[in-house]
């Protein structure tokens, strides 16, 4: 799923959202990686989900996508909790609580378009040129150069 959003990022700062020990992510970092794509991780389970990018997030992708309704986080909810994500501030809040409910990983390109989940077609076709001096912004963790 790609759409895009104005976020923090300054211009050609690939930002990468998730967490380390996730399947996912890891393969989306190697992938990075392997092309020295630049790229700016941000650790949900460190640094928590930034609360000024969420709202963001969600109207871009919609909160069906950004919720993983079907990962462990999601099924060891209490069902009033589950049943409660009917709106984005709720959803908003579900994620802000329990971070690992974001499927992952989410990416803000450097256009400004932004992807969740990771496959190595959907990454070819939007990977830029690699970004030897990236930029980061306390909102967004960690500077990686591959």
């Amino acid at each position: 799923m790609m759409a895009r959003m104005n976020t923090h990022t300054t211009p050609h700062a690939l930002a990468l959202y998730g967490i380390p020990n996730c399947d996912s992510v890891r393969k989306a970092r190697q992938w990075l990686d392997e092309r020295h794509v630049a790229y700016v991780f941000h650790d949900f389970k460190k640094e928590g989900v930034p609360a000024d990018l969420l709202p963001g997030w969600l109207q871009t992708v919609g909160r069906d996508t950004l919720i993983n309704r079907k990962g462990p986080t999601w099924r060891k909810l209490d069902a009033a909790v589950q049943a409660s994500v009917t709106s984005d501030a709720a959803a908003a809040a579900v994620v802000q609580a329990h971070s690992s409910v974001i499927k992952r990983p989410l990416v803000v390109w450097c256009d400004g378009g932004v992807t969740v989940g990771f496959s190595p077609e959907a990454f070819a076709a939007r990977a830029t040129t690699p970004v030897t001096t990236p930029a980061t912004t306390p909102a967004m963790g960690r500077t990686h150069v591959a």
